[in-house]
């Protein structure tokens, strides 16, 4: 069953690589540049970037997860902040998985479909 999945991204480049990947996946896309357009929509998973303009990724994701909506979507963020306590610091954030750049697709498949199996009613908490 496709899911909603957004992505929240400011690099044009990033965005059109993660929704090729996704749409060949049967997915339905969402797009936000920047955290304050996370919120507008309920989608079934979350792939934040961590580095936003406005608002980090980090702020976004404690913001979306102080909301009742959001208190159980799946978040993964995906970072080229790769230093050590980044993948630490990430998950304390509220996120459920960190990948770091560039992307690996294949694993950011295999992630996507863990954490949606994962969720038995996921955007809908």
């Amino acid at each position: 069953m496709a899911k909603k999945i957004m992505i929240v991204e400011d690099s044009p480049a990033n965005m059109k690589l993660m929704i090729a990947a996704l749409r060949s996946l049967g997915h339905e896309i969402l797009q936000a540049t920047d955290g304050e357009e996370a919120a507008r929509d309920l989608p079934d998973l979350i792939i934040m970037d961590m580095r936003l303009p406005k608002m980090s990724g980090w702020e976004t994701t404690r913001k979306l997860r102080g909301m009742p909506r959001f208190g159980k979507t799946p978040v993964i963020a995906v970072t080229a902040y790769a230093m050590k306590g980044d993948e630490e610091k990430t998950l304390e954030a509220g996120c459920n998985a960190y990948l770091s750049k560039p992307i690996n697709i294949r694993e950011l498949r295999r992630v996507i479909t863990e954490l949606l199996e994962e969720q038995p009613n996921p955007g809908n908490q």
